[in-house]
């Protein structure tokens, strides 16, 4: 029995000290500043965990829960999308960087790169990333941040390789290279994209994505429709006559034989200031989290991809939010 509390005694007093100099290393790289521990305490990381445990089942031929921390498997997605990394590269820097394991909580163990790609599979077969997304959107609701002036949809290509197949060659489930199953061509001006599309919609009052869609490249804009009633929906002229649930506020588009007039001109222009104030996600998402280029090979496991860039997106935003109120 003595022998025992030794034991524990000793383990207790060395996890103390382990903590102790991981916090004073991490204290250098706080004053340099660490943006992952702003938009850490944004949300409650908490209410995503029975989600995730419900996708295990023990008892059944899914499997059972796995020996790492929920939200740690869940915020390991969140840092692979924030800084554009491949399983293998996020399990060397979650392993390698102070920050990386300052923001999973200094978890004993660093999930490897199989087990990451078999949680983000296992995300997207059971749906739980649309209810990921879903619980997100009721903590903004929570904190008073409700859709009230409006919303604006737009869309962005989300390009990937087309490989090196003949046109006639099968794409589908039947193709062999792993690079073009579900990936379409698309024409935008003079400009040609290979890949996805990624539909979102934005709110006119604080800038966050409240809903997203992703479809091959070749689906155009208007065919999706991610507006709801009640809402009033800015969208550019590739809108023009296409569906709106909520009201239309699409600006219009001339047609051979019927110009615009100067009334419809000047609406198009309210409806362009209005939407550049809230142009920022597809920059952030592109630019900061590199996101613009991905090697998915289907559109569901690309839409799973898009939900967490739009779910760090939010986070982003909500700490600017932040700053501008303090």
């Amino acid at each position: 029995m003595e022998t025992f509390i030794c034991v524990f005694v000793y383990r207790s007093i060395m996890k103390s000290f382990n903590q102790y100099f991981l916090d004073k290393e991490y204290e250098r790289v706080e004053k340099l500043g660490d943006k992952l521990a702003e938009v850490d305490p944004l949300i409650d990381w908490e209410a995503f965990r029975h989600i995730i445990h419900d996708m295990y089942d023990n008892r059944s031929g899914r499997g059972g829960r796995p020996n790492i921390d929920e939200i740690v498997m869940m915020k390991m997605l969140v840092l692979q999308q924030w800084h554009g990394l491949s399983d293998p590269e996020l399990e060397r820097q979650a392993t390698d960087r102070i920050s990386f394991r300052k923001f999973l909580g200094f978890p004993k163990t660093i999930p490897d790169r199989s087990t990451v790609w078999s949680f983000r599979e296992r995300l997207t077969e059971t749906g739980k990333d649309k209810e990921i997304w879903d619980e997100l959107q009721r903590q903004l609701n929570a904190k008073g941040l409700k859709v009230k002036k409006g919303v604006m949809q737009d869309a962005t290509f989300i390009t990937t390789d087309p490989g090196h197949k003949k046109a006639d060659e099968p794409r589908g489930p039947e193709a062999k290279t792993r690079r073009s199953k579900d990936g379409k061509w698309a024409k935008k001006g003079v400009k040609s994209y290979y890949g996805y599309k990624l539909h979102t919609k934005t709110d006119m009052d604080y800038g966050l994505i409240r809903r997203l869609e992703t479809t091959p490249a070749n689906v155009h804009d208007g065919q999706i429709d991610l507006s709801e009633e009640g809402e009033v929906a800015y969208r550019d002229r590739g809108y023009a006559f296409a569906p709106c649930a909520g009201y239309n506020a699409s600006m219009k588009r001339a047609v051979r034989g019927h110009p615009l007039n100067i009334r419809e001109k000047m609406r198009n222009h309210r409806i362009a200031r209005k939407r550049s104030a809230w142009e920022r996600p597809y920059a952030v998402i592109k630019n900061i989290f590199n996101a613009g280029h991905t090697l998915l090979t289907t559109t569901i496991r690309q839409h799973t991809k898009n939900i967490f860039s739009c779910f760090n997106y939010n986070l982003h935003q909500l700490a600017t939010l932040q700053k501008n109120t303090s």
